[in-house]
């Protein structure tokens, strides 16, 4: 049985795996101090075309959301987001938990707009009782977001646009970002990112380092004492270079972007294959993760033969399930599972 529940299950790719066999018994300062995160940080900046930037290596997602919002935010203040946004639904209220709320907004499709922001600022802005609530202080959104849909490039503009109204910060969670912007449809190029957000952050531990997150702050007036935050959120890897090599790597002819495209490309194969059997979509996206509808008494069988997660009950009859590829994911599975869909659903 091949597992497609979700985009971490492997360890690391194997250039990754080459180098820190290849440095292991370096000896260099810890805590992100050392050669190797210095010389990811600058392929970063390369990258994405950010020279200025601000660039931190983290352990893992959860610390990176709690790290920055609560590095941003004053104490009376929450973060807008998507209702399904991951530190609304998935992290388990570790940003309620460091003192700063959630403010969710409606969306059918894991985004929120422009409009929506807008006015979730004015109406707190003219409520007489302002005083005794939570004042929107930050932007959270995820690029591709839970859903796997993504931002085009005028929607990220336009967000922007507003928080620089509103002097907000916009933040994106880039966790899945190689997905994202290798999705075909994408208009979003790595250099437009530090121009449409004030922070963001690159992931690794779901596209192919062992773990990591790489924040970079195109604004770096927001990322003064940001090491002190690191450290106190308990995302600061004593062994940083243990970071370091696996964004150097990443970071490396286009390694980060190669691996999400095979991904991406696999994912579509699995669309292809669902939309030909006439089987709906939670929604339509063209990143790694499919949310395909299925008859619930349908899914035992399914279990059986491969791993998936069971996301959403539609109905008394229907539930969607998640498949995700990975930089991993052979093209013997996909074509199991493809085989599957085509002959057995």
């Amino acid at each position: 049985m091949f597992h497609f529940e979700s985009d971490y299950l492997e360890g690391c790719c194997p250039q990754i795996l080459e180098a820190l066999q290849a440095t292991n018994l370096e000896q260099t300062p810890g805590y992100g101090e050392d050669p190797h995160c210095a010389t990811a940080a600058d392929r970063i900046r390369y990258v994405f075309d950010c020279p200025d930037a601000d660039v931190h290596f983290l352990v893992g997602g959860t610390q990176t959301n709690v790290t920055v919002i609560s590095a941003l935010l004053r104490p009376h203040q929450g973060v807008l987001c998507a209702a399904s946004a991951h530190i609304n639904v998935h992290e388990t209220g570790a940003v309620e938990h460091s003192g700063h709320k959630a403010l969710a907004l409606p969306s059918s499709n894991g985004k929120i707009s422009a409009e929506q922001v807008r006015e979730a600022l004015e109406a707190h802005q003219r409520d007489f009782s302002r005083e005794h609530m939570v004042q929107p202080g930050m932007v959270y959104i995820s690029f591709p977001t839970e859903l796997g849909t993504i931002y085009s490039k005028q929607e990220l503009a336009d967000l922007h646009a507003v928080c620089q109204k509103w002097e907000i910060p916009l933040f994106i969670d880039g966790a899945r970002l190689g997905y994202g912007l290798e999705a075909s449809g994408c208009n979003v190029l790595p250099k437009d990112l530090p121009r449409l957000c004030d922070v963001f952050y690159i992931g690794g531990t779901k596209q192919g380092a062992l773990f990591g997150e790489a924040v970079v702050f195109s604004d770096t007036r927001l990322s003064d004492d940001f090491r002190y935050f690191i450290k106190q959120n308990g995302g600061m890897l004593a062994k940083g270079r243990l970071l370091g090599i696996q964004f150097e790597e990443l970071m490396n002819e286009g390694l980060y972007f190669k691996l999400a495209r095979r991904a991406d490309r696999l994912a579509d194969r699995i669309r292809e294959a669902l939309r030909n059997k006439r089987i709906p979509f939670l929604v339509i996206n063209t990143t790694n993760q499919v949310f395909p509808v299925l008859p619930t008494e349908a899914i035992a069988r399914f279990a059986a033969e491969f791993g998936f997660e069971e996301w959403q009950i539609m109905d008394a009859e229907h539930t969607a399930i998640r498949f995700c590829t990975s930089w991993a994911t052979p093209d013997s599975a996909v074509d199991e599972l493809v085989a599957y869909i085509e002959n057995k659903l």
